[in-house]
């Protein structure tokens, strides 16, 4: 028992000393390729085990011929097992290299093509996790460009609805101080009529400007949603008597929601106002609510003729019409993309789809807890 000790201690010995080299020079070699750093974790296994073998031959008084032999098998060992490092290390290092090429590309063009052959299985995570960095970099960018040119159109657009009501209240203005009006009342009505456009328009940008700047205060409590929805359709029943559309809303569930009773109420008058302006007269705008799954589901459905499915996943963009037309009727394109914002600060979701005969505004918000 004592002799296989002595020669367990030996062995751990000679081993250590070879681990203490290596472990020095993986050090001295840590900045430089990896194929030698393989190289000498092959040298390392080898030498920890001739000189472990070395060490118990020398104490067991071995015969030179067989320390011969022992170290002449150990040598060949180690001969293979640095060949061996070496073509793997030279397999991982020109796919290091070829991935390195990748990246170069990837920061100059934007867009990342993993190299072609196989690779080690952490250098192949390594460019999934690149081409998944891409793409995402692609849609971001794709978005990007999207966001600005809907900037550039509703600045345009801004432009143009802010220009022609005061080059309008220029006119009167003009007109009254002249003093060549018959009907000066009916120039301070109008004038009045275009001065509460512009701080509606005003009022919506702002409210936009709150919303994408993350700084929209909400006070939520606990509302039914037909309470919300019959504020919603007695403040445009006057619109719709004026455009002959008939308001419909008998399809309505008594849930409760965690809402914002003045932003909910400005969502629903948002997209009632727009469906009764596309709405033709004789039309029918219905408003309903349902529980679905934990949800509570509000739809506005009008009567426009629906919208052309191109058009569809712009509805909710900021400064989108449907329409190039720029009279005040098409508005500033402001109104869902406040709908859409509000409704996700409440941690809902605002879609549309077309039915037939025209379109249906959905808002889907958390249902309150009992």
């Amino acid at each position: 028992m004592r002799d296989i000790f002595l020669i367990a201690l030996y062995a751990f010995l000679g081993a250590a000393g070879a681990g203490l080299l290596g472990a020095l020079a993986l050090h001295l070699l840590r900045r430089r390729s990896i194929a030698g750093s393989l190289a000498v974790v092959a040298a390392v296994a080898v030498a920890a085990m001739l000189a472990g073998t070395l060490a118990v031959a020398r104490a067991m008084f071995l015969s030179s011929h067989d320390l011969t032999v022992v170290t002449l098998v150990v040598a060949m060992a180690a001969a293979v097992s640095l060949a061996t490092a070496l073509l793997l290390g030279r397999r991982v290092v020109l796919g290091a290299r070829e991935l390195v090429v990748a990246a170069r590309e990837f920061g100059q063009g934007g867009r990342f093509t993993a190299p072609v052959g196989p690779a080690p299985a952490e250098l192949a995570a390594l460019s999934r996790e690149l081409a998944a960095t891409s793409a995402r970099l692609a849609a971001s960018r794709e978005r990007e460009r999207a966001l600005e040119a809907s900037r550039r159109e509703l600045v345009a657009w801004i432009s143009h609805d802010l220009r022609t009501p005061l080059a309008g209240l220029r006119a009167m203005s003009e007109a009254l101080e002249d003093g060549v009006v018959a009907d000066p009342i009916r120039y301070h009505r109008r004038m009045r009529t275009e001065v509460d456009r512009l701080n509606a328009m005003v009022g919506d940008l702002f409210e936009l400007s709150r919303i994408h700047a993350g700084a929209l205060t909400l006070n939520p409590a606990r509302v039914s949603v037909y309470d919300l929805i019959g504020d919603a359709l007695a403040g445009a029943d006057p619109l719709a008597r004026e455009h002959g559309v008939v308001l419909v809303g008998d399809r309505v569930d008594t849930v409760p929601v965690e809402v914002d009773g003045k932003e909910m109420t400005r969502v629903l008058a948002n997209l009632l106002v727009n469906a009764i302006r596309h709405t033709p007269a004789d039309g029918t705008v219905a408003v309903s609510a349902e529980h679905r799954s934990g949800s509570v589901v509000l739809s506005v459905t009008d009567g426009c003729g629906g919208i052309a499915p191109d058009d569809l996943p712009r509805v909710f963009d900021t400064g989108w019409r449907g329409t190039v037309a720029r009279t005040p009727p098409a508005g500033a394109g402001l109104g869902l993309a406040i709908v859409r914002g509000i409704v996700e600060a409440h941690a809902g979701r605002a879609d549309v789809r077309n039915v037939p005969g025209g379109c249906c505004f959905e808002v889907t918000l958390p249902a309150a807890t009992a």
